[in-house]
């Protein structure tokens, strides 16, 4: 255990030393802040629907963009940097396993994620002291945001493993990113049986239900065993590349 806590704290560190941190946080605080502003006007009117805050705060267009740009970058380097400067190999042979390096890097790429969302918590105190606010319907958007992106960095974590190139990391993991993301929509026009097999799997909607406050079991066995299978096929990847001679 204390191996893999030493393997967290390292890539933590490693992206608060980069500036390339507070670029991504700076970025993240400029866009949301405008996007913030644009709901506090929406709702400034006499009809708006005060009961869409929270939906609005989780599922704006600009969440899904930034995650998805943010993800590949953020997992980029977690792999295929070690292996292209010869550090994984030297990793690898001191006395730590595969998967013990997988989620090290895994749980600080997850750690860093959630600080980069730790900033609209500043907007949501606002709109609670203009308006009612449903705090239970606010953990269930963050328990998404953390779910959804435990399950994102694991498909990066993965695309990292796979190449020494840190630019194609990230082009495979954004390549996989996009159907995963856009599989909700082959959801209209077919027969319901289908579309509820789709259904389960459109992350639109389940983000949509965690702003509302609704917590379905079928969705935390939906990302926990995605991100499961990704980190075990990243463990996988790195076990085949260290019995390579």
């Amino acid at each position: 255990m204390k191996k893999l806590f030493a393997i967290v704290g390292r890539e933590w560190r490693a992206y608060f030393f980069s500036p390339l941190a507070y670029v991504i946080l700076a970025a993240y605080m400029f866009a949301n802040g405008w996007i913030f502003a644009r709901i506090v006007e929406f709702l400034s009117s006499p009809n708006a629907p005060h009961e869409r805050v929270v939906p609005l705060m989780f599922t704006n267009t600009f969440f899904w963009i930034f995650t998805l740009f943010l993800v590949p970058i953020l997992t980029m380097r977690l792999l295929a940097e070690e292996r292209r400067s010869g550090t994984l190999e030297v990793l690898l042979t001191s006395p730590v396993s595969e998967t013990a390096v997988v989620v090290g890097k895994f749980l600080g790429a997850l750690g860093f994620f959630m600080v980069v969302w730790v900033p609209s918590l500043v907007f949501i105190l606002y709109l609670r002291s203009k308006t009612d606010v449903d705090l239970g319907a606010v953990a269930a958007g963050y328990l998404g945001i953390a779910l959804l992106g435990s399950y994102f960095l694991a498909i990066g974590t993965f695309a990292s493993a796979v190449t020494k190139n840190q630019i194609l990391a990230a082009i495979v993991a954004f390549a996989i990113l996009i159907p995963v993301f856009s599989i909700g929509l082959l959801g209209s026009g077919v027969d319901p049986a289908r579309q509820n097999v789709i259904g389960y799997f459109n992350v639109w909607d389940h983000a949509e239900e965690f702003s509302r406050g609704v917590v379905d079991t079928r969705r935390l066995v939906y990302y926990l065993s995605g991100t499961v299978l990704f980190l075990f096929l990243a463990s996988t990847v790195l076990a085949s590349k260290k019995e390579t001679p």
